[in-house]
């Protein structure tokens, strides 16, 4: 089986359909870790896409603040009125749907969270060295996948050590070791990159690799500029900060 393992997508259609399309002919089913919400202009479009293929979900920090379980305030100015602004377009099924959502799944050998799989409902990032080899003990499973810092990278541990991987991610998946791998974002990159990021996971063959995609960043941002939306969330597309 191939998964196209997809975080971060924050309503930025033109993004989410430039991967799905890239990911049509590459792999066999669609995995979420979360934030389909927040920053872009498309929600509602984002959220029915992804809900209707996804074979698994997890919920996001954005999900969670738009559908109330999540105080506003946990939020920066710009994230809190993207936040009220999707809570504004969204009816009551899709808040209830995204209400639902797991925090956190297994998917054959694999763990998905959108935060850290330590304490996922306190929404801590990966992003050092340490912050990864602290998560392993959370988990079972000999991977997991994650989100939310927006920056692809992978942590391995095994009997040799703990290996920390900055992005881009080409994995042969190693017996004996254990993974941690942030896939990146869909919708809003932030390594400078503004590509939108996913990655796949192929399990026959054992590997995990972070994948790339061209978008309209053109049309997403002037939809967030019509919208309404702070211009800081257009503006920062196009440099993937």
């Amino acid at each position: 089986m191939r998964y196209a393992v997809l975080s971060d997508i924050h309503g930025n259609l033109e993004a989410l359909e430039a991967v799905l399309a890239d990911a049509a002919p590459r792999t066999d089913a669609l995995l979420c870790l979360g934030d389909l919400v927040g920053y872009g202009a498309d929600p509602v479009a984002c959220v029915e896409i992804v809900a209707e293929r996804a074979q698994s979900m997890t919920c996001g920090n954005h999900e969670h603040g738009v559908a109330g379980l999540l105080a506003l305030d946990w939020f920066n100015p710009h994230a809190r009125a993207a936040a009220e602004w999707t809570r504004e377009r969204l009816d009551d099924d899709h808040r209830t749907y995204l209400a639902g959502l797991p925090l956190v799944t297994v998917v054959g050998d694999a763990t998905l969270v959108h935060a850290s799989p330590d304490r996922p409902d306190e929404w801590e990032y990966l992003v050092t060295a340490q912050d990864g080899f602290d998560a392993f003990s959370a988990f079972a499973t000999r991977l997991c996948f994650v989100g939310h810092s927006h920056l692809v990278s992978a942590w391995s541990l095994g009997s040799t050590g703990p290996e920390h991987l900055p992005g881009p991610i080409d994995l042969a998946l190693e017996r004996g070791r254990r993974y941690i791998v942030n896939v990146g974002s869909v919708g809003q990159p932030r390594d400078r990159d503004p590509r939108a990021a996913y990655a796949i996971w192929d399990t026959e063959r054992g590997t995990v690799a972070s994948r790339r995609v061209v978008y309209d960043i053109a049309t997403a941002a002037t939809k967030i500029l019509r919208g309404g939306l702070p211009r800081f969330l257009a503006d920062r597309l196009g440099s993937g900060s």
